[in-house]
């Protein structure tokens, strides 16, 4: 059996190890990295460590010779327990090596949220890991742990993950939330006190939305939401079109914090304490651009199939509804019909703005159920903003 796999990519000469190296194997494995790098021309050389097990002085000493020959050599993915040879040895003084991503499985484990970019699971009762859809997710990642540092030194409570691992073929970031709960877990538990959830659910927005944030620190949901709106340009009516066109740029540039994706999913209970997870999204903006997320989560994306709440919400529609209807007054401080519905409204119209654009993009013209669901979306639009004159609250 080969002791190394060898293949090039961006130009990139990679070697990796396997198994485990010591006095037995170490001849015939330095004969393979020669024979491999015999004519090799690519400008970079590195050792990949990822199926590595253990190494020895003798083996430590073929990845010496190897780097007399090619000094750029690098080593990768080391795990702990290598790394940690590595540097005792001295060789991360003299080789540039990097530690890999441990590796975790998430077979069998509970869903507590799922989002646009992925899903987040719990290990254990202490740990939970967001694994993200798409493979080359770590610049995702980095980014949503930025997004969560600047929020959490900005007094919002949000965990900020400690860890990434590699899950399958793609990347998640781990969070330490020992015994946390979803509002969606304690709504469903606990249904005499969802006043007192969605409460603690509403005080918890307001805090975002009251803390300004740095231009520069994250995206501006403005810019975004006339993107969606400009896709639609060809689909609606023209005068409808013109009209919302209007409305959306008429609204001011507002560098206040939403978080873009809030639903009870994502807003955990840990010790009596309220914490705001799934960070991706973080943005600034009026929050009429919150409400029409949050207005998706718990109304519109439901409007032809009730059930649906319960795989995405872990509610049953009513109490999703009720969510919604109850939190409104709470926020705006009214109980007035009319002002409630011109805010379910304006919320809805953007709202199914996103979810039209969405469906397109997806295809959605090329199945009969597809095509229902695009008339509906714009026939919501539309006949909204008959009765609206402006997206401020």
């Amino acid at each position: 059996m080969s002791l190394i796999t060898t293949n090039i990519k961006d130009d990139i000469f990679s070697i990796q190890l396997h198994g485990r190296i010591d006095s037995s194997n170490a001849a015939p494995l330095e004969e393979e990295i020669l024979e491999a790098l015999n004519g090799c021309k690519n400008p970079s050389v590195v050792i990949d460590a990822d199926d590595l097990e253990y190494i020895s002085s003798a083996g430590l000493r073929v990845i010496l010779r190897v780097r007399k020959l090619r000094p750029e050599l690098k080593i990768i993915n080391a795990s702990s327990a290598i790394y940690e040879i590595f540097e005792m040895t001295g060789f991360t003084e003299m080789i540039p090596v990097s530690k890999g991503y441990r590796k975790l499985s998430v077979d069998g484990c509970e869903v507590i949220g799922q989002g646009a970019n992925g899903k987040v699971y719990r290990l254990d009762k202490d740990t939970i890991v967001k694994v993200y859809y798409k493979a080359d997710a770590l610049p995702d990642i980095h980014r949503e742990r930025e997004l969560a540092r600047k929020a959490f030194i900005l007094g919002i409570p949000t965990a900020i993950p400690y860890d990434v691992a590699k899950v399958g073929d793609s990347y998640g970031s781990v969070f330490e939330l020992l015994n946390a709960k979803s509002f969606s877990k304690l709504i469903a538990a606990n249904p005499q006190d969802l006043d007192k959830y969605v409460g603690l659910f509403v005080d918890l927005l307001k805090k975002i939305h009251s803390t300004e944030v740095n231009p520069e620190d994250m995206p501006d949901q403005r810019a975004v939401v006339i993107g969606w709106v400009n896709f639609l340009k060809d689909y609606l009516d023209s005068e409808k079109w013109e009209k919302l066109h209007k409305l959306v740029e008429a609204v001011p540039i507002d560098h206040h914090m939403i978080h873009g994706d809030y639903h009870t999913k994502n807003v955990m209970m840990q010790n009596g304490e309220v914490l705001l997870i799934d960070m991706d999204t973080l943005c600034q903006g009026n929050p009429v651009f919150e409400f029409a997320s949050i207005y998706n989560a718990f109304v519109g994306f439901y409007d032809f199939d009730h059930d649906a709440t319960v795989a995405f919400q872990g509610l049953d529609y009513d109490t999703t509804i009720s969510v919604w209807k109850k939190m409104l007054p709470l926020y705006f401080g009214t109980s007035d019909p009319d002002a409630l519905k011109a805010v379910e409204n304006k919320a809805a119209i953007l709202g199914y703005a996103r979810l039209m654009r969405r469906l397109i993009r997806r295809n959605g013209f090329d199945t009969e159920e597809g095509k229902k669901l695009i008339a509906h979306y714009k026939n919501q639009i539309e006949t909204r903003l008959d009765s609206v004159d402006t997206l401020m609250f």
